[in-house]
């Protein structure tokens, strides 16, 4: 039988394994850096398997070794994270979150069901391919400072150093039975904004008292949009958004301060520094100039992500091998955020996306949504897939 065949075998025998893994992760889902409980899951499912592996790595972390002939030969690393996040779920399913307030909704518990299953099946046929497998399951993606930096600074990257790494992402914009890929740069950075706006407050019908402190965050949420519009270079996408404003007063109360978070995402890292001092200035002046202040904190984040030109094209030539050019598409360049780019940044790498939508099942939800739900049909493509990928990897 040829390989690729005995991959789409394997797959398919091991789907339901998969799917019985994926909805225990979902039932038992953990937040950023406390996945203490997923951790032994995953260390009992290697175990199984028959896996040496190293578990406590940033506490919750686990590295993992398919050593196929001539180990030495190449290594290939496979990157799953671990980590739920904040979300009470709505779904009406069996394997709905028992963990109230916690849910896996951006998919992690099948990135990690995943990689179990690609370890299953290439643990099997280890004979058949030279080089090593390194398997990372990553705590803490949905958190700064990531944990993927902290991995690497206790290093994930050596003893092996991976030649390549694969990472795989659910996407809730694709049809389940496709994947995507976009070589060269594919994702933005990412840093949170904590600013604060104070003033005087008092009764509002007597402004001429007060320093109003409202007033001055509108001015300056409105002029920092010229980041974006008048300062930024067009081959520069930037995004600068605010999603919490706080500014406890009332109808006829001018509170004394005003607090907001916001996120700053851009593709080029020159142009990022120079955006962080060009907020502060602006925000910090204008304040100063309504007789306010403004403290404006900048926590910087995961840098962009970039694919690997030669690594992507190749996987991307083993999907179209393994499902067919019209379930392989091109994707678009986007201003989300991922920790995988730390590994995009240190190692040729390919972060490719997987299909998971189902219009006829009503399975349509974004990401980070309390309806967040896959086509469980995705979990064979993704076991079969990423396997085969690894494996047309280690060839040269």
């Amino acid at each position: 039988m040829e390989l690729l065949e005995l991959i789409k075998e394997k797959a398919s025998e091991y789907k339901e394994e998969v799917i019985s893994i994926r909805r225990y992760l979902h039932q038992n889902p953990e937040l950023s850096f406390e996945e203490y409980n997923t951790s032994k899951y995953v260390c009992s499912k290697l175990d199984e398997i028959g896996i040496d592996y190293q578990s406590g790595v940033v506490n919750t972390g686990i590295v993992a070794l398919i050593k196929g002939n001539n180990p030495s030969y190449k290594t290939v690393a496979l990157r799953a994270d671990l980590d739920a996040l904040p979300i009470t779920e709505e779904n009406d399913i069996p394997y709905k979150s028992n963990n109230v307030g916690v849910m896996h909704a951006c998919g992690h518990d099948v990135h990690t069901s995943s990689l179990l299953g690609v370890a299953k099946i290439l643990t099997e046929i280890k004979d058949q391919f030279e080089g090593t497998v390194k398997l990372i399951f990553q705590p803490g993606e949905e958190r700064l400072p990531g944990g993927a930096s902290l991995m690497i600074k206790e290093g994930v990257l050596e003893n092996p150093s991976p030649n390549t790494i694969i990472g795989q992402h659910v996407y809730p914009q694709l049809e389940v039975g496709k994947v995507g890929f976009k070589s060269g740069m594919y994702m933005a950075s990412t840093d949170e904004l904590f600013m604060t706006v104070k003033g005087k407050g008092g009764h509002a019908a007597l402004p001429h008292l007060n320093v109003d402190p409202v007033l001055i965050t509108a001015h300056i949420l409105t002029s920092l949009q010229q980041i974006v519009s008048r300062m930024s270079h067009p081959t520069a996408p930037t995004v600068l958004s605010f999603g919490k404003i706080i500014g406890n007063g009332a109808t006829n109360i001018i509170p004394d301060k005003v607090e907001l978070e916001g996120t700053f995402r851009a593709m080029d890292e020159e142009w990022r520094t120079k955006a962080h001092i060009k907020m502060k200035k602006m925000a910090k002046t204008i304040a100063e100039s309504m007789g306010g202040e403004c403290e404006f904190k900048i926590l910087k984040g995961y840098p962009f992500l970039v694919n690997d030109e030669a690594t992507t094209n190749k996987a991307k030539l083993a999907a179209i091998d393994f499902l067919g050019k019209e379930n392989v598409i091109d994707l678009d360049l986007r201003m989300t955020a991922e920790d995988f780019a730390y590994f995009s940044q240190m190692r040729p790498s390919c972060f490719y996306r997987l299909g998971i939508k189902n219009e006829e099942k009503k399975i349509n939800s974004g990401l980070h949504t309390s309806t967040f739900n896959i086509d469980e049909n995705a979990l064979e493509i993704a076991i079969g897939l990423m396997a085969w990928i690894t494996l047309n990897e280690l060839k040269n």
